[in-house]
């Protein structure tokens, strides 16, 4: 088996070009330049909201699952190597992984656990998405500087378009037109038409984006721009940058309340210089209100459907916070296995009597690299 890194992609970002980094002149903010961090709160349960939250934990080769009405681990996963990112399809029915190490896309029902499918990727394999429909995943593609379509009736990939330096964060716009792409070895994001799935545009936003949010009426995109120490936009139908705000160290992923109200970053920082919190910005008036400790590398966001709980990942902490997003407070520390990356929720209700740890079954037997 091979020995797990913090993805190779995450690795490359440090090593190579400082994405992830808060070392540099860039990458640090005084604490004066913080609001007000607000301490974490007992641990509590929530009776009022369904579902799992599915953890990536990397350096574990694994998958956290977590209860959202208890905030307990529900089960672990084994045997994907290297979970950089994961996403839960729309109808919370699946959940789609990619594997670094192995260069894999997987599809796993999000009650059985069962896997239902794997298709080879590109390179370095770093997020996937789907689109609203559920028809088509998109994959970014580190090493290659690629994004692969796969068609997930007949799980086959369809397509590989070139975008930009080091594809790493992507979503899919509200009405399922376009796919934003953060280059993190750049300074762009590039745009995919879905209807031809080729390259239409790249936009230049600053330095080094990470991840990207579309608003939920999808006028506006908004990205971590790890190196600078701020949260970007972009409006939609100009294509043009439209505002920068200044948040924590080294911003990883960034996820819009459903209501529109908040814009949350993570703030990863580095493992030697870690931040720990999580800025909260304000859509109406594009300025942060408050941060909130969360712990060490908050990394991933996810906000369940009702705007009311926000999920964040520790990567350095293996730990995952659960944020109260009416009284901006943790109230929850779950412990993941190591180096939790990608988060994503599932509105379907946990299944009981699970096992406490599941092997996953990924044959890839006859599988074709593209």
């Amino acid at each position: 088996m091979k020995q797990p890194v913090i993805g190779k992609v995450i690795v490359l970002l440090l090593a190579a070009t400082a994405v992830l980094s808060a070392c540099s002149g860039t990458a640090s903010q005084s604490t004066a330049d913080q609001p007000t961090a607000i301490p974490p709160t007992a641990s509590q349960p929530k009776a009022d909201v369904v579902g799992t939250v599915w953890v990536a934990d990397e350096e574990g080769n694994s998958i956290t699952v977590i209860d959202a009405a208890t905030n307990q681990v529900l089960t672990t996963l084994t045997g994907i190597e290297g979970a950089h990112n994961l996403q839960v399809a729309p109808d919370g029915k699946t959940v789609w992984a990619v594997s670094g190490h192995d260069s894999l896309a997987i599809m796993i029902d999000a009650v059985t656990y069962e896997v239902h499918g794997v298709v080879p990727t590109g390179m370095m394999p770093a997020h996937i998405v789907l689109t609203p429909d559920g028809k088509k995943a998109y994959v970014t593609n580190g090493e290659d500087d690629t994004v692969t379509v796969i068609d997930v009736e007949t799980m086959t990939a369809t397509a590989t378009i070139t975008v930009g330096d080091y594809p790493h964060g992507l979503r899919v716009s509200p009405d399922g037109k376009w796919v934003y792409v953060a280059n993190a070895k750049s300074t762009s994001l590039s745009l995919i038409d879905t209807q031809q799935d080729v390259k239409a545009a790249d936009i230049e936003v600053g330095e080094r984006p990470v991840q990207v949010g579309f608003s939920p009426d999808g006028m506006f995109n908004y990205f971590s721009l790890n190196g600078e120490n701020s949260l970007g936009k972009v409006d939609v139908s100009t294509r043009e940058l439209v505002g920068k705000v200044e948040v924590g160290g080294g911003p990883i992923q960034v996820f819009v309340t459903p209501n529109n109200k908040y814009i949350l970053v993570a703030n990863q920082g580095t493992k030697d210089n870690p931040s720990t919190n999580v800025s909260v910005v304000d859509v109406a008036t594009f300025t942060v209100v408050t941060s909130i400790e969360t712990g060490q590398g908050a990394h991933g966001v996810v906000i369940d459907p009702s705007s009311r709980y926000a999920y964040i990942s520790n990567i350095y902490g293996n730990t995952a916070s659960v944020i109260d997003l009416e009284t901006l407070t943790v109230i929850a520390t779950v412990p993941t296995s190591a180096a939790p990356n990608g988060i994503s929720f599932s509105p379907l209700p946990a299944p009981s009597n699970v096992p406490a740890e599941i092997e996953l079954n990924i044959a890839m037997d006859g599988m074709q690299m593209p």
